[in-house]
C-alpha cells in the first residue's frame, strides 16, 4: 500500500475525528487522466456533499495498484446503495436553491460549482482552517492570500474579522501547471470524513486560478495590501451602518414635492413659522432695532397715505372714512418682526395693540349672543406685502451701495486727470446722498440710471489683465472719451442744480455772461471724431440731455406733473373696427378720448393692453397742451441765463435745443413706459383683489345644514351626503354614500335611471336601476343627496332621483330615518370636483377608485366642508389654480394668483380652526393643516405623520412633543381644537375643556379666574383653587351662559385693573359661552338662476338680449324654427324673428 492510500478503518476514525473539517488547496496535478471509474468516484463526491457532510473528494488520480482495486470491489454493492440513495437527495433539492446560488454568482455550475461554494462557504463559517491542516493552527491566513481569494477565486468568501493575519510569502513551484481542484489533497470515505494525505504537510497551499505573477500584479495595481484590506474593512463597516440618501433613490422633482430636501428639513427644524422662513430667503433678515422699525412704518404710512387717495385703494379698504395710525403700524412690524407672530395671530390675540388695522365691528361694543363672522384683514396683508417691498428695497440699497463704493475706487484707480477725479468725486457723492433719500423702486432705478451712465460697468483697466468682451459704446460715451464734457460744463447750471431748482429744495445763483460764443468754445474740440464746430455742440448737447434725463430730482419733478395729468385716448385699427361689436369684450374700451390716469379703476387697462398686443387698438399717451407748457416754461426759467448780451442769447440757444432734447427724446418717453407700468400694476392689484374676494366667498361658507335639522357644534361633520354624477353610459351614472367623515361607505352604478326610450327592455332596465337606488338609499339613510351640475341632462336625473325618493316614502315609510320624508337634492358645481378628479392628491386618497368616482366624492365633501376640500387641491401641484373664479384671471401670473389665495386661506382657516384629532383620523380633513399660523406645508406634514403615528392627542401642550417649537406652537396653539373626535373619542383620558376653545394657553389663567369668580358668585361658595374647582368652574358656566351675560365687563375689568385687556376678556367669554363655534356664513342653496347657469354652461353675457348666437336648426314647423344652441339649450325663432 502506498503512503497516500488508506483503509476504510483510517477513514472511519478520521470521520468520527474530523467531522466538519475544512479543505485546503490541493497540490498540482501530476498525472490529470481519468478513467471511467475517477468520473464515478466524482459523482460519488457530488452526492457525498449531498448529504452536508462538509467534504468534497477529491478529483485527482490514485495511485492503481492490485489492494485498491480489491479494497474497491469488494465495497462496490455497498457504494452502489449508497450513490442510489445519494442522487435521490440530490434530486429532492429545490430548484430555487440552484436559481439563488446562479444569481449570486453567474459563474456557478450545477454539480460540481455548488459543491464549491459550499465548502468555501462552510470555510467561511468558521470551520478548521487550512493553517491547521498545515500544522499552524492560530497562525491566521496571510494577507496576500486575503488578496488571491478576492481577485481571482471563482466564488465570493465573506472572510472573518479577525482572519487578517501577518503576510507570510508564497513559495514558487517550477512544476506548477495549476490545480482543477482545490480540494485535491484530501480523501473522502463513504461516509464523507475527510483528511489530508499522508506525506505532504510540508506542501503551502495554492488557490485554484492563482500564481506569483498574478499576485505581484495586484500588488503594482493596489499597493499595499493590508491597507487595501483595512480600507475594504472600513468600507463594510461603515456601509451596514449608514443608511442610502434620500437623494439616491428618488428623483430631485419627486423630494421637492414632497418637502424632502435638505433645505426642506432646515426649515422644519428651525423654530420659526414656515412663511417666514420663505419670505426672508428673499428679503434677508429684518432688521429689529427701534429706530429701523420707526424708518420703517413711516415708509409704509406714506404708502398708505397715497393707496387712500386711489379710488382703488378706497374700494379696497372699505371706502372713504378709514385712517391708520402711524404707532398701530410700528406695533404689528414689532409683533411681526421681533416677536416672530403670524397675522392670524395678531388679529385674534393682539387686537389692543393695533386697533385702528382692524375693523370696526372686531372692537365693537362685545355681544356674546351674536355670532361672530369672519373677516378678511385686508389691511394686515397690505401692510404685510408692503414691508416685503420695503425690505427688498432696502436691501437693494444696501447691496448697490456696496457695488457703487467699488466701482467708483476702480475708476479713480486708472483716472489721473485732477479735474475729472474731482468732478467723478462730486458726481459719487451726489449718487450715494439721492440713493439715500430714494423711497420707491422708480427712484432707485434713476439713481442707478445716472451712475451707470457716469461710471459704466466693464470699463476695468487693460493692466489689470481682466478680459472683456466687446461692447456697444453708446454716443454718450464717445464724446465724454473726447473730452466733449468740458463743453457740456459751459452749457451753465448743472443737471442736479436743474433738478434742485425745479423741486424748490435750493436756490441757485444765476449765470455769468459767457465771453465767447458756443462755436469759439467748441473750436478748441475738433478732433478726427467732431470734424467742425457744430458736431462738437451737437456731441455736448447729447450728453447735457443725457445727464438731465438720468438726473433723479428732474424725472421725479416730471413723473408728479406727468402722472396726474397725462391722458390716454384709444382707437380702433382696421381689423378692431370689424370685429369689436357691442358685445365684444373690449367693446368698452374701444373708443377712450383723454381719460386721465387717475380715473382707470378695476382691469380696464388690461383689457386695452391685451386688444393692443391683438393689434385691434392704437393706444395714445399724452401730456395736456397746458400742462406741456408749463413744464417747459419751469424748466426755461431755471435754465436759461438772464442775460441779455448777444453771448448770452446765444447760449441760451442751445440750452433751448438741450431742454427740447431731453423731454421729447428721453423724459416723456420714459414716463409714458412708466405710467403703463402704472397702470398694470393698479389693474392687477384690483383684479388680485377681485380674485381674492371670488375665493373668499367659496370657502368661507359653512357646512350644508338641513334647516329641519339641530345640528350643534359638535355635531356639524355628522351630515351623510350622498353625491351624484351624471354619466352618459361609459361611465354610467354614478351614486357615492359618504359617512359623517367624508369617508366612502358604499358606490352604485346606475346606468339605465335616466332612460326616455318606451322599448319593454329599456323601461325594465329603468326599473331595475330605480330599485337598486331604492335600496342604497334605504341602506344608508342619507341627509342630503348632491347632484354635480354639468349639462341640461342634469335636470332630467334630478327628476329621476324624486321620483325613487318619493316611492321610499310612500312604499316603506315605517322603515325612512326622519329627515328622509324630505330629503333635498342640492346641486353643485363641479368645477372643483373635476380638477380632483385629474388631480395627483386623488390618487393617493382613493387609489383604487374610478375617475366618476373621485368626482362624486369631492362632491359630497365639498358639501361637508367647502373648505377643506378646496384646501386639498392646495398641495404641490396647486391644482387650486385652475379654478376658474373671475374671468380676467388669466391677466394675473400663477405666483400672484397662488399668493392671494395663501393669503385668504391662511386668513380664513384661522378663523374656524381645525379639529387636530379629526385631521389625524381622517386624511383631508388635514388638508388646511398647512395654512394655520405659524405652520405650512412642511412643518403641517411633518405634524401630520406624528399625529398619525400617535393615534390622537389629548392635551394641547403636547403639540410641542410632535415637533412643533416653541415660537411655532405660540402661533398655532389657539387654532388647534383638542377634543374628544377620531381615534380620540374612546379613550377616556381626561380633556381640559380650554383646549376645545380658541383661548390662547397664555389666556388660560385669565379665564380660569374668570370663570371662578362666576361660579362663587352663582353658588356662593368659597371653594378652594385645586383643579377639581376650576374645571368644576368651567363647565358651570359653559353649560349656563346666561352667567356670563350678567357680568359687566368694564366694571370686572376695573375691579382687576385690566382696562387695556377688553378685547382678550371679549374673546374669553365668547369662547366660555361656545368653544369653537363655526363663524361661517350657512351653505347656501343655488338660485334657480345660477342652477340654470351651472347645467347649461352659459351666462348673463353669452345669452345677453341682442347678442349674435350660433345655433343650429333642427326642424321646421308652420311657421317656426326650433333651433339648439352649442350648450344644448332649445330655442325657437317665429317669422317676426327672421330679418328681412
Amino acid at each position: 500500500m502506498s503512503r497516500n492510500d488508506i483503509s476504510d478503518e483510517e477513514v472511519d476514525d478520521h470521520e468520527l475525528e474530523e467531522e466538519g473539517g475544512q479543505p485546503v488547496h490541493g497540490d498540482p496535478v501530476e498525472n490529470p487522466d481519468n478513467d471511467d471509474e475517477d468520473e464515478e468516484e466524482e459523482e460519488e463526491g457530488d452526492n457525498e456533499y449531498d448529504k452536508n457532510d462538509g467534504f468534497i473528494v477529491s478529483d485527482e488520480e490514485e495511485e492503481d495498484d492490485e489492494e485498491e482495486e480489491e479494497r474497491q470491489n469488494s465495497d462496490g454493492e455497498k457504494k452502489k446503495k449508497k450513490k442510489k440513495k445519494r442522487r435521490k437527495k440530490d434530486e429532492d433539492l429545490d430548484e430555487e436553491d440552484y436559481l439563488l446560488l446562479q444569481d449570486n454568482n453567474p459563474k456557478f455550475q450545477k454539480r460540481k460549482y455548488k459543491r464549491l461554494k459550499k465548502a468555501q462557504r462552510e470555510f467561511g463559517q468558521g470551520g478548521s482552517s487550512d493553517d491547521d491542516f498545515d500544522g499552524s493552527s492560530g497562525a491566521g491566513r496571510s494577507a496576500e492570500d486575503k488578496i488571491k481569494d478576492d481577485l481571482f477565486d471563482d466564488v465570493d468568501v465573506d472572510l472573518p474579522d479577525d482572519d487578517v493575519g501577518d503576510e507570510e510569502e508564497l513559495p514558487v513551484e517550477e512544476d506548477v501547471v495549476g490545480s482543477e481542484d482545490e480540494m485535491a489533497d484530501f480523501i473522502v470515505d463513504e461516509d464523507g470524513n475527510g483528511h489530508r494525505r499522508k506525506g505532504d504537510h510540508k506542501k503551502k497551499k495554492y488557490r485554484q486560478g492563482s500564481d506569483i505573477s498574478a499576485l505581484r500584479d495586484a500588488s503594482e495595481i493596489f499597493g499595499d495590501v493590508d491597507e487595501l484590506l483595512l480600507i475594504r474593512k472600513k468600507g463594510l463597516a461603515s456601509s451596514e451602518r449608514v443608511e442610502r440618501r434620500l437623494e439616491d433613490e428618488f428623483e430631485p422633482t419627486v423630494l421637492s414635492d414632497k418637502y424632502m430636501t435638505g433645505k426642506d428639513d432646515e426649515i422644519r427644524q428651525l423654530d420659526m413659522p414656515e412663511r417666514m422662513q420663505i419670505s426672508e430667503e428673499s428679503t434677508g433678515s429684518p432688521p429689529i432695532d427701534e429706530l429701523s422699525i420707526e424708518e420703517e412704518s413711516n415708509w409704509i404710512y406714506a404708502q398708505f397715505t397715497s393707496l387712500l387717495k386711489d379710488p382703488d385703494g378706497l374700494h379696497i379698504f372699505g371706502g372713504p372714512g378709514f385712517s391708520v395710525k402711524k404707532d398701530d403700524i410700528a406695533k404689528f412690524l414689532e409683533l411681526h418682526h421681533v416677536q416672530k407672530l403670524e397675522i392670524p395671530f395678531i388679529a385674534m390675540y393682539r387686537k389692543e395693540q393695533c386697533r385702528s388695522l382692524l375693523d370696526s365691528s372686531d372692537i365693537s361694543e362685545l355681544n356674546i349672543e351674536k355670532k361672530p363672522e369672519t373677516k378678511w384683514h385686508k389691511v394686515f396683508w397690505m401692510i404685510q406685502d408692503l414691508d416685503r417691498k420695503w425690505l427688498l428695497l432696502r436691501k437693494r440699497k444696501m447691496a448697490l451701495h456696496g457695488y457703487y463704493t467699488k466701482r467708483f475706487e476702480e475708476e479713480s484707480r486708472r483716472v489721473y486727470d485732477e479735474t475729472r477725479l474731482n468732478l467723478n468725486q462730486y458726481l459719487f457723492e451726489s449718487v450715494i446722498k439721492s440713493l439715500k433719500v430714494a423711497e420707491t423702486e422708480r427712484e432707485v432705478d434713476d439713481v442707478d440710471s445716472k451712475f451707470n451712465l457716469h461710471f459704466p460697468a466693464g470699463e476695468v483697466g487693460i493692466d489689470e489683465g481682466q478680459y472683456k468682451r466687446p461692447k456697444r459704446k453708446s454716443q454718450y460715451s464717445i464724446c465724454s472719451k473726447a473730452g466733449l464734457w468740458e463743453v457740456a460744463n459751459k452749457f451753465g447750471y448743472s443737471a442736479e442744480q436743474l433738478g434742485l431748482a425745479l423741486s424748490l429744495e435750493k436756490l441757485v445763483d444765476e449765470l455769468e455772461d459767457a465771453k465767447e460764443t458756443p462755436e469759439e468754445k467748441a473750436l478748441n474740440f475738433v478732433c478726427a471724431m467732431f470734424e467742425n464746430p457744430q458736431a462738437v455742440l451737437r456731441g455736448a448737447r447729447h450728453m447735457a440731455a443725457v445727464e438731465i434725463s438720468c438726473e433723479p430730482s428732474v424725472k421725479k419733478y416730471v413723473r408728479g406733473i406727468y402722472m396726474e395729468n397725462a391722458v390716454v385716448s384709444t382707437s380702433p385699427t382696421a381689423d378692431g373696427n370689424g370685429v369689436i361689436d357691442s358685445f365684444h369684450q373690449f367693446s368698452g374700451v374701444k373708443w377712450l378720448r383723454e381719460k386721465p390716469l387717475s380715473k382707470f379703476e378695476g382691469s380696464q387697462w388690461l383689457l386695452i393692453q391685451k386688444a393692443e398686443e391683438e393689434k385691434l387698438l392704437q393706444v395714445t399717451f399724452k401730456l395736456p397742451e397746458n400742462c406741456m407748457n408749463r413744464l417747459i416754461s419751469d424748466c426755461n426759467e431755471h435754465y436759461l441765463s438772464v442775460g441779455v448780451s448777444k453771448y448770452a442769447q446765444l447760449w441760451n440757444e442751445q440750452r433751448k435745443l438741450i431742454l427740447e432734447d431731453a423731454l421729447h427724446t428721453f423724459i416723456l418717453p420714459s414716463m409714458e413706459k412708466e405710467a403703463r407700468s402704472l397702470l398694470t400694476i393698479r389693474a392687477k392689484s384690483r383684479l388680485l383683489s377681485e380674485y381674492g374676494q371670488a375665493l373668499w366667498n367659496k370657502v368661507s361658507a359653512g357646512p350644508y345644514q338641513k334647516k329641519e335639522m339641530d345640528i350643534s357644534s359638535d355635531e356639524e361633520s355628522a351630515l351623510r351626503v350622498m353625491a351624484c354624477c351624471w354619466g352618459p353610459g361609459k361611465p354610467p351614472n354614478t351614486f357615492v354614500m359618504l359617512d359623517s367623515s367624508g369617508e366612502v361607505l358604499d358606490v352604485l352604478y346606475a346606468g339605465s335611471l335616466t332612460l326616455r326610450s318606451q322599448n319593454v327592455s329599456d323601461q325594465q332596465r329603468k326599473k331595475n336601476d330605480q330599485d337598486r337606488v331604492l335600496k342604497f338609499m334605504m341602506d344608508h339613510q342619507p341627509h342630503v343627496l348632491a347632484l354635480g351640475a354639468v349639462n341640461l341632462s342634469c335636470t332630467r336625473l334630478k327628476d329621476d332621483i324624486y321620483e325613487v325618493i318619493f316611492q321610499v316614502v310612500e312604499e316603506k315609510p315605517r322603515d325612512v330615518e326622519h329627515g328622509m320624508d324630505d330629503l333635498t337634492i342640492v346641486y353643485v358645481d363641479e368645477s372643483l370636483p373635476r380638477l380632483y378628479e385629474n388631480s395627483r392628491i386623488s390618487g393617493e386618497q382613493l387609489p383604487q377608485q374610478s375617475g366618476i368616482v373621485k368626482r362624486a366624492v369631492a362632491l359630497g365633501r365639498y358639501l361637508q366642508n367647502p373648505l377643506a376640500m378646496a384646501a386639498t387641491l392646495c398641495g404641490p401641484g396647486r391644482e387650486i389654480l385652475s379654478w376658474k373664479l373671475h374671468p380676467l384671471e388669466n391677466f394675473l401670473q400663477v405666483d400672484e394668483k397662488y399668493g392671494m389665495v395663501e393669503q385668504v386661506m391662511v386668513d380664513i382657516t384661522n378663523q374656524v380652526g381645525i379639529d387636530i384629532n379629526l385631521a389625524a383620523s381622517h386624511e383631508w380633513f388635514c388638508s388646511p393643516l398647512q395654512f394655520i399660523s405659524g405652520l405650512g406645508p412642511r412643518k403641517a406634514a411633518s405634524l401630520q405623520r406624528s399625529l398619525v403615528r400617535a393615534g390622537s392627542i389629548l392635551v394641547r401642550k403636547d403639540l410641542i412633543m410632535h415637533g412643533l417649537g416653541k415660537k411655532v406652537f405660540v402661533n398655532a396653539a389657539g387654532f388647534l381644537r383638542i377634543r374628544r373626535s377620531g381615534l380620540a373619542a374612546s379613550s377616556s383620558q381626561f380633556i381640559d375643556l380650554l383646549d376645545d376653545t380658541r383661548i390662547h394657553p397664555e389666556s388660560y389663567g385669565l379665564a380660569q379666574e374668570l370663570a371662578k369668580d362666576i361660579y362663587d358668585q352663582d353658588v356662593r361658595d368659597d371653594s378652594n383653587d385645586d383643579e377639581d374647582a376650576i374645571e368644576m368652574a368651567i363647565e358651570h358656566v359653559r353649560d349656563r351662559p346666561g352667567s356670563l351675560r350678567k357680568v359687566v365687563l368694564e366694571e370686572y375689568l376695573a375691579s382687576k385693573k385690566r382696562e387695556n385687556k377688553k378685547e382678550t376678556y371679549g374673546n374669553i367669554m365668547r369662547e366660555l359661552s361656545c368653544g369653537f363655534q363655526d363663524w361661517r356664513m350657512p351653505y347656501k342653496d343655488p338660485t334657480p338662476d345660477e342652477e340654470f347657469y351651472m347645467n347649461s354652461g352659459e351666462t348673463e353675457d353669452t345669452i345677453a338680449e341682442g347678442r349674435i348666437v350660433q345655433a343650429t336648426v333642427r326642424r321646421l314647423q308652420s311657421g317656426r324654427a326650433i333651433c339648439v344652441l352649442d350648450s344644448g339649450l332649445t330655442g325657437m325663432l317665429t317669422k317676426e324673428d327672421f330679418v328681412r
